[in-house]
Order: structure tokens, then sequence, then C-alpha cells
């Protein structure tokens, strides 16, 4: 897929991550991967709570989907590090659905690069239904208080 290829060979940074991720979530509440998909590598994998996925052609219908289901996203790097080949970014992303409030979802995530400095993997950890439910008035207090009860 020709038009997901770098238009230079730069290998991505620390830097270059969160200057990219700033631009990713920031159009007027849509998000937009056009800049940065040419970062990943065709053989990406990336996984969260909800999907495994591998290759470009799949991660970037991935983006294309949760473009189409949010009214509004927006996300803030609280912190980032750089440990060899792997980069870690800490971020609150604020969603907002087509029918329900905006909820703030607390997360990591890390991205692998390759000798090629592209992204070859890249995992996602966040709790989405305890976000999500915390925004639910009573019900979100209700949830915590399950989840401490049966797992600590």
């Amino acid at each position: 897929m020709e038009e997901f290829k770098m238009e230079s060979e730069h290998k991505l940074t620390l830097e270059l991550v969160k200057e990219l991720w700033a631009k990713t979530y920031n159009t007027d509440g849509k998000p937009d991967w056009s800049h940065i998909l040419p970062y990943y590598d065709d053989n990406i994998y990336f996984r969260d709570t909800i999907q495994e996925i591998r290759g470009i052609v799949e991660f970037k219908e991935m983006t294309d989907r949760l473009t189409e289901r949010s009214k509004d996203l927006n996300m803030k790097l609280v912190k980032a590090v750089q440990q060899g080949n792997d980069i870690f970014f800490e971020w609150e992303m604020t969603i907002s659905y087509k029918k329900y409030p905006s909820s703030i979802l607390y997360g990591l995530s890390r991205l692998t690069i390759n000798e090629h400095g592209k992204i070859i993997e890249q995992r996602d950890y966040y709790d989405l239904w305890g976000d999500i439910f915390d925004n639910i008035p009573s019900f979100g207090k209700k949830y915590r208080k399950f989840m401490k009860k049966k797992f600590g």
C-alpha cells in the first residue's frame, strides 16, 4: 500500500511521537491519523482491551471506525518515556459518542519501533468499562464497589 509509505526515512523518536499524537486527536474533535499512519510498519501488530489487529490495512480500518463512532475525541499526553526501541506514554482520552455524554479514559500505550524506525507493535492498556461507568451517576460507584469486593 504505497499511500502509507513514509515521505522521508526519519526514525520515530520520543519527541516526534509527542508531536504526532498531539496532532492526531485535536482536529476539530475528530481524530485524524493520516500524518501518523506512514510511521506504522505494514505488518503492525496492535492490541488493546477490545481487539487484536494485524497489518496496516486492518489498523487503518480500526482508526476509521473510531472516527466514525465518535462525535468528539481528544487526547492529552501526560507522560512519555523511551527505553531502547520502546516508547511508553500515559494518556487521558476524552471521547464523546454520538448518543452518550463524554467519558474520560485513562491509559498507557507501548510502541515498539523496528530497525527501520517504524511502529511494528502497539499495545494500549486501559480500563474501558470502569472509565465509562464512572461517568454514569450512581452506577460508577456500584461498579467500583463490586470490583473491589470481587477482585481486591
